[in-house]
């Protein structure tokens, strides 16, 4: 049992207590039945879980009530404690929901009436999986240079170049696409579009296998044509509309890895506990409480961090640019250390394959890298800091 005094900080209220403990029950019920094949068939379980979660109504904390969602706007508090709980008891189940808030994020934030109706609901309902297609060969961090063009043809655009690292790539029916409509580069001239997966001229032309079971791959665009309508916010102004949908879905990478680094402390708790060693328990040992006193503190700092960004999104300011990535590098960074600990004072147990924290340990790896790797999270620090003192 995860320790939830967390829960009763001022960060909160009653209704993110009813969603942590609702969401929890669910999960407790339903998640060994609906990841027991990830490992054979990851495409299948990730569209179960979406759908799962579209009927229990939590994938409509993905989108806002405009686009049939549970709340009036997208909540970080929410989103971030849905990713926590998720990832404590399942990643795989963490990615499916969060990519159903990052793929439609821009409509969510910028999409006019006509995209809201027609993409969000059926998002919230479990019934389309979205994804976000923003990084490509060349341009991961370096989000400017960005070599995809999409030009404009009487009531069309046409795109044409690779996107890559995409997640949900190949079960997605419909992706937010960033693509250059200003040829004279920088972060300037570019724009965001929803391409429809059965659109002629796009394609997934490769699948990538990662440490830990994930949907990534390769996209193409070979003039690939899209009705103008399908054009998200202003021409021009996709970078605003890519580093504000982050500037929310961020906090919740920090989050997700906060939940996974609960999960190795309470397998930690658990095994040390019941393991006999030198006549006594692991768990009596010195070294050992000092690991674990320090695996707790990691948890908590991190969590302090992950809630402060998200109440701060929520209620305070309309950007935390700065708040965003700490959590995201302290967490991820932090979940990296717990699980490793948990890895370690597990012996043998914990690098054998079907164990929690064996499973953890693959999967923490990549939280470190995407959505801002933990060393582009430092200058953003740096920056926003030298930035708030001179004003």
């Amino acid at each position: 049992m995860s320790e939830k005094t967390y829960l009763h900080w001022p960060f909160f209220e009653d209704q993110h207590r009813s969603l942590e403990i609702a969401l929890d029950k669910w999960a407790c019920e339903h998640m060994s039945t609906l990841t027991a094949d990830e490992h054979n068939d990851l495409d299948g379980t990730c569209r179960k879980l979406v759908r799962a979660l579209g009927e229990a109504g939590f994938a409509g904390y993905a989108v806002p009530a405009s686009g049939g969602g549970n709340l009036e706007k997208l909540d970080v508090r929410s989103l971030c404690i849905i990713r926590e709980t998720l990832a404590r008891h399942n990643a795989l189940a963490d990615f499916a929901f969060a990519m159903q808030g990052l793929g439609s994020g821009p409509i969510s934030l910028f999409g006019d009436s006509w995209q809201q109706n027609h993409y969000l609901p059926t998002v919230a309902a479990g019934e389309q999986i979205s994804a976000f297609a923003l990084s490509e060969p060349n341009a991961g961090s370096d989000v400017a240079a960005m070599a995809c063009t999409a030009h404009r043809d009487g009531d069309d655009y046409v795109l044409n170049g690779t996107k890559t690292w995409i997640s949900n790539a190949g079960i997605a029916d419909f992706y937010t696409v960033f693509a250059r409509t200003d040829e004279t580069g920088g972060a300037r001239g570019i724009s965001c579009f929803i391409v429809e997966a059965n659109t002629p001229g796009f394609e997934v032309t490769e699948r990538i296998d990662l440490v830990a079971p994930h949907p990534l791959g390769t996209l193409q665009f070979t003039d690939c044509r899209i009705p103008a309508k399908q054009l998200v916010g202003l021409e021009g102004k996709g970078f605003g509309i890519a580093m504000a949908t982050l500037d929310v879905f961020r906090s919740t990478v920090a989050a997700a890895a906060l939940g996974m680094a609960r999960r190795a402390l309470d397998e930690t708790l658990d095994y040390t506990d019941a393991r006999e060693i030198f006549g006594g328990k692991l768990g009596d040992l010195q070294l050992v409480q000092a690991k674990i006193g320090e695996m707790a503190l990691g948890v908590d700092s991190s969590a302090l961090l992950v809630y402060r960004a998200a109440w701060t999104k929520d209620c305070a300011a309309e950007r935390v640019t700065r708040e965003a990535a700490m959590a995201k590098y302290h967490a991820t960074e932090t979940a990296q250390e717990v699980i490793d600990a948990a890895v370690q004072l597990h012996g043998g147990k914990g690098v054998t394959k079907g164990y929690i924290v064996e499973s953890l340990y693959r999967d923490i790896r990549a939280l470190r890298i995407y959505e801002g790797a933990s060393e582009v999270q430092t200058t953003i620090i740096a920056r926003q800091t030298v930035l708030n003192h001179g004003a």
